[in-house]
């Protein structure tokens, strides 16, 4: 009876969490079906924020991948709470601190301004944003895959001579590109519905390909309060249909094993 009732609230809890899910879709797709919500800016938007959110997954793959290492092989406990932070902080807070980041009255702020650059309504400022707050997923997710493997390979490695950027560069991630790129996907997917940092540092593109166009969850939050419920619904409808096809392209990828288990279970 304990069982049956723990499987029967587990799947109410599940229920709970579909059902606001289900009733945008219905709505949007549905009831309201607004055109406006199938627009061109909506479709653009979408592009953005898909385009913008791959750019930051693999800035994150590229710079975190080595932290995500040396803390499945340490116990460094400051260093996993300072890389928690960013998940930690209301994300309006982070838009701001970019904000300060990019503007003249820091180094790196005059450096970008001598070579033509900005954070401020720049994709090159959504792409940081977007890496900054969508990080600490990654690193987590890619702390628990390194932690997980079996170390033989490794410590055989080792033995040879090999130093830990070797067995990193030339083991560890060829031969768990699956898992990683499982990760990789995960943060993009936080990237695509992030709105607090978004909306103060980039509210808009303000040129290059994607000139005048604003991010989905910002274009959203816009018709919502311009056109009201209707094209705002519709649109959310679309996005949530796109951000399920990341989530589900995640779990594929999660379901393999790594080639490294393979060949050790072998």
């Amino acid at each position: 009876m304990r069982g049956d009732a723990i499987g029967i609230w587990s799947l109410i809890s599940l229920l709970l969490i579909l059902l606001p899910i289900a009733l945008v879709l219905y709505f949007g797709f549905v009831v309201y079906r607004s055109p406006q919500g199938y627009s061109p800016a909506v479709f653009h938007s979408i592009a953005l924020t898909l385009f913008s959110a791959a750019l930051s997954a693999l800035l994150v793959f590229v710079i975190f991948t080595p932290l995500s290492y040396v803390l499945s092989r340490s116990s460094g406990r400051m260093a996993e709470a300072i890389s928690d932070i960013p998940a930690s902080i209301p994300h309006p807070i982070v838009g701001i601190a970019f904000l300060i980041l990019g503007s003249p009255i820091t180094p790196f702020g005059r450096f970008l301004t001598e070579h033509g650059l900005g954070l401020y309504d720049s994709l090159f400022g959504l792409v940081l944003v977007l890496s900054f707050i969508s990080a600490p997923i990654y690193i987590r997710s890619a702390q628990s895959l390194f932690t997980s493997l079996n170390r033989e390979p490794e410590q055989f490695a080792s033995t040879l001579g090999k130093g830990r950027s070797a067995i990193l560069y030339g083991l560890l991630i060829p031969s768990n590109a699956r898992g990683l790129l499982s990760a990789s996907l995960t943060s993009m997917s936080r990237a695509i519905s992030e709105f607090g940092s978004v909306a103060i540092l980039v509210f808009y593109i303000s040129g290059g390909l994607f000139s005048g166009t604003e991010t989905a969850s910002v274009l959203i939050y816009q018709y919502y309060g311009y056109y009201g419920p209707g094209p705002a619904i519709t649109a959310s409808a679309i996005l949530i249909v796109i951000s399920v096809a990341v989530l589900l392209a995640v779990k594929f990828l999660s379901r393999g094993r790594t080639i490294t288990e393979k060949v050790i279970r072998a």
